[in-house]
């Protein structure tokens, strides 16, 4: 068990920036860092330069240790899902960083699929494949192992979360067999100890040397973790630029299309979840400068807004659907500029139920806490919203970012106990949120009309649409 005084560190390599945590054994942040990151994004394709993480996570980790403790009992570090980059044999990068939503590889996914593996076209191994053949020769490396062999001082082996993507079998413990595809990586179970800072790190973070280093998970697991959402049937919604949905479960939820898949967590059990195209990054995009709880303010008039949106970031649908057809779409013509707020708003959170009760249609568990999290979460008016459209009771933590969770699974990984008990004791609620009946009510006309929209469109199976109607009757008849 950690002693007094000992704090955990949690470094997060986002999309637009590395956020680093120093964190103690209660939760409280005694430090926090960021540095920002550039992205390229051009219709499907979206890289990052790799040689731009390390420096950030100096930088980040500097400001995070300013006024640190004297030590440091581990750390650990998370990536976007499914981003893939080549290196060298000494784990230098030879190629740019294809990011998690990249959808150039559809070629290499389809040809995967040929071969009976279930993959989507922006996972990690059709996107490994594509580089192969653009760069040529290296090693398929996923985001956050460049980090810690940076850290190390040598390469170190990828854990089974990150690993997911790149279709690694993690009821197996074992890559597949398939042809043609090259060497991949050795693969550890998140929470593995990697190795200790070594002194060229140490000289360059801040981070004193020996600190250990634990594999991590990607960022939506880190959030997860974040958030205590980690004992059987509790859920984790992450609201940033676009929506993840994260639970825990004692089985596997299986889902042959591919569209649910599950992450193992560090005891063995499972974090069944999906990423959706939906999410707060259509409100940066509609009104670029715009003021959000201004916005918010006007936009409580429209409940509900004379419009019914689907609100996609960008081109393609993962979840609670497979369709790379998918375009963003309203239904309706909004008043004006506070009343297509609204409909955006009430579009996420729309898309958030669909997916619960595509999970529910899988014979996942429901039956545990709902968690908000993410920079959606920090909308008091967007969190009772979501709620009164799901029809079910939330809570949002004091603090929500993945760095903390990878504080957590850094304290659990140097046997600090269970993960589940760690952060228990790290994640503090402060907001619990419960659904307004009558305003449950009212939004049940323009979710059935988005639900029979999207089935129309042939997105959303009929067998779905069925079951979202069910439900609804239900809760509807409830209310």
């Amino acid at each position: 068990m950690g002693y007094e005084g000992e704090a955990w560190l949690g470094i997060d390599l986002g999309t637009q920036s590395v956020r680093v945590l120093l964190v103690a054994a209660d939760g409280t942040v005694l430090g926090a860092g960021s540095a920002p990151l550039e992205g390229r994004r051009d219709g499907i394709r979206h890289e990052q330069d790799p040689g731009e993480w390390w420096p950030a996570v100096c930088a980040a980790a500097r400001v995070a240790l300013r006024e640190g403790p004297s030590r440091i009992g581990g750390l650990a570090v998370c990536g976007t899902s499914g981003t893939v980059l080549l290196t060298d044999a000494a784990g230098r990068p030879v190629s740019p960083a294809l990011m998690y939503d990249d959808g150039r590889a559809w070629a290499e996914a389809e040809r995967l699929r040929g071969a009976g593996l279930t993959v989507q076209n922006t996972w990690g191994l059709p996107k490994a494949l594509w580089l192969l053949r653009s760069h040529g020769h290296g090693r398929i490396t996923h985001q956050p192992d460049l980090v810690a062999a940076r850290l190390v001082g040598r390469p170190v082996p990828t854990d089974s979360s990150h690993a997911l993507k790149t279709a690694y079998d993690v009821e197996a413990d074992a890559w597949p067999d398939f042809p043609g595809v090259p060497a991949l990586p050795d693969v550890v179970r998140p929470g593995t100890p990697l190795g200790e800072v070594c002194p060229a790190a140490a000289q360059a973070t801040g981070i004193p040397a020996g600190t250990p280093v634990i594999a991590g998970m990607t960022d939506g697991c880190a959030a997860q973790i974040a958030s205590g959402a980690l004992r059987p049937g509790s859920w984790n919604s992450v609201l940033g630029t676009t929506l993840v949905l994260k639970g825990a479960s004692r089985t596997p939820v299986h889902d042959p299309t591919g569209v649910v898949y599950n992450h193992r967590a560090p005891d063995g059990s499972w974090l069944p979840g999906g990423a959706s195209s939906v999410g707060a990054g259509v409100l940066t995009a509609a009104f670029a400068g715009a003021d959000p709880a201004a916005m918010d303010e006007r936009a409580a008039a429209f409940e509900p807004s004379g419009a019914v949106a689907y609100p996609l970031v960008s081109p393609g649908e993962r979840f609670p659907f497979q369709a790379p057809q998918a375009s963003a779409l309203v239904l309706g013509e909004p008043e004006g500029e506070a009343d297509l707020w609204a409909a955006l708003l009430q579009g996420v959170a729309f898309t958030e139920r669909l997916c619960l009760d595509y999970l529910h249609h899988l014979g996942a568990p429901l039956d545990g806490p709902l968690t908000f999290t993410g920079g959606g979460a920090r909308s008091p008016y967007w969190n009772q919203l979501r709620t009164d459209i799901l029809g079910t009771p939330a809570r949002v933590p004091e603090q929500t970012e993945p760095a903390l969770g990878m504080a957590a699974l850094a304290a659990h990984g140097t046997g600090s106990g269970p993960l589940t008990d760690v952060a228990d004791r790290m994640v503090r609620i402060d907001t619990l949120l419960e659904p307004r009946p009558d305003r449950t009510a009212l939004f049940a006309e323009p979710y059935a009309r988005l639900v029979d929209e999207l089935a129309a469109r042939g997105w959303l199976p009929p067998p779905v649409a069925a079951h979202a109607h069910e439900r609804l009757n239900r809760n509807t008849a409830d209310s």
